[in-house]
């Protein structure tokens, strides 16, 4: 529900300042991003506050503001409630993914957080579906629809948070021989949060620090629907506006109804390779658009929407794997550090986007998409060498900096034919034994019981 709420509050707050608060779409948008930089700036924050052992406390938190957002708009009028809702709302939705994706975490292993995350993305594009809809009904409406529709959106957050504060999660436990602050063993050091950082950690964070840099490109790509293509349908084509706008719902229909599908068939790869293929289909789809702005009119319209849908496979193959690899790479006591640090990445491209876009669509089409095309594929190139190898998967027998494990290693030299075969196999069967193992330890540590499970080995 806090998803579907994030995704109908969002094309309704510009159309209620610009109606109701009586402000200007440039002053309204000015409040919108303010709150969005006051989020980014709380995303450590909120990050420590995780690894600290808060993570339902951090999603009922990042709930409470969303509703008090909510109500200061609706209980004080004019400019300065927009303003509030404006701060707590950016706070909450910046600050909400980072707790989400470690409650989620906890709840699930392996292949099931890919799938759980998924559902969360369709869920949220559901509900920006709506959220347009209804906004443009309550606008017919008049004040009162409006008023009503915020109404119904922050108690769609109140239930929400309820329901969250009532789910147990397991503890999470720290690696053997990491301890908390206070009880490092020597050689290890804390780092600014407040967390031991061991021998083993350090590689990890470095290659996902890689990895931050190298998504840096994948993030601009929320707003090619939303910004590039309608300057480029209104502008370049000289096509009707409508056009963007059908694209935009298409892509909506279309992220609701293959998202989680399509992550659940790629679950087989390993999901930095995923992360690839994203990449590749990305920098596809922006030279297809290059391409497509060759035509005029309807036909240039047409053809960039038949593109569209490349771009819309793309959007998927990334969404559905990047925050499911690194809650699978980072180290349990700094989930919460890493998946905030992979939410600043995103925030920080996306901020730059509408900028970036709109300065390079007023030089040449060409001067967008030939570098956004290539910086695709060169973060998807770094992503694939860099990122840590995923818990669950085989990833042609390597490791995240690209050498053998020593293990294979010594039984792939006399291992050919069927032994080899049967190798990987039992490689895999053990890789499964020890996430059904997690699941059982996690129920248990939940206070489930049941005939399926005995003496704590998962059937």
């Amino acid at each position: 529900m806090s998803a579907l709420g994030a995704g109908l509050i969002r094309p309704f707050l510009l159309l209620y300042a610009v109606t109701i608060s009586h402000l200007s779409p440039s002053r309204a948008g000015l409040a919108l991003s303010a709150g969005f930089v006051a989020g980014l700036a709380l995303v450590p924050l909120a990050g420590r506050w995780v690894d600290a052992g808060g993570r339902r406390t951090v999603v009922v938190t990042t709930i409470a503001l969303r509703v008090l957002g909510l109500v200061l708009l609706l209980a004080i009028p004019g400019p300065a409630g927009f303003i509030c809702a404006c701060l707590l709302q950016g706070i909450g939705n910046q600050t909400g993914p980072v707790a989400q994706g470690a409650v989620v975490s906890s709840l699930a292993v392996g292949y099931e957080r890919d799938a759980v995350l998924a559902a969360l993305r369709s869920l949220g594009n559901a509900g920006l579906g709506a959220g347009a809809l209804l906004a443009t009904v309550a606008l017919g409406s008049g004040a009162v629809g409006m008023r009503w529709l915020a109404v119904a959106t922050a108690v769609g957050y109140l239930v929400s948070g309820v329901l969250i504060a009532t789910v147990r999660l397991p503890d999470e436990q720290v690696p053997s021989g990491q301890r908390r602050v206070g009880q490092l063993r020597v050689g290890q050091r804390a780092d600014r949060r407040g967390q031991p950082i061991g021998p083993a950690d350090r590689p990890v964070l470095h290659r996902l620090t890689i990895m931050n840099l190298g998504n840096l490109p994948f993030a601009l790509c929320f707003d090619i629907l939303e910004v590039a293509l309608p300057v480029v349908i209104v502008t370049q084509l000289a096509a009707a506006p409508a056009w963007s706008s059908g694209i935009f719902v298409a892509n909506t229909v279309m992220v609701i109804l293959i998202q989680l599908p399509v992550v659940v068939w790629m679950s087989r790869r390993p999901r930095r390779h995923v992360f690839g293929i994203a990449g590749a289909v990305l920098a596809a789809s922006y030279l297809g658009f290059l391409v497509a702005e060759a035509g005029h009119g309807a036909a240039g319209a047409m053809a960039i929407a038949v593109v569209s849908v490349l771009y819309t496979l793309g959007e998927v193959l990334y969404t559905g794997v990047g925050t499911a690899l690194v809650i699978d790479a980072a180290p349990p006591h700094l989930r919460g550090t890493a998946l905030a640090r992979w939410q600043l990445s995103l925030g920080l491209g996306r901020a730059i986007a509408p900028l970036a876009i709109t300065l390079a669509l007023s030089i040449s089409p060409a001067a967008l998409w030939l570098p956004l095309a290539v910086a695709t594929l060169i973060g998807a190139a770094v992503i694939v060498r860099h990122a840590p190898t995923d818990s669950g998967r085989q990833d042609s027998g390597r490791d995240g900096s690209g050498r053998h494990e020593s293990g294979r290693q010594e039984q792939g030299a006399g291992l050919v034919g069927n032994r080899g075969r049967y190798g990987e196999w039992a490689a895999r069967r053990r890789a499964r034994a020890v996430e059904q193992a997690e699941l059982g330890r996690r129920l248990y540590a939940g206070g489930y019981r049941s005939e399926r499970i005995k003496d704590r080995r998962p059937r």
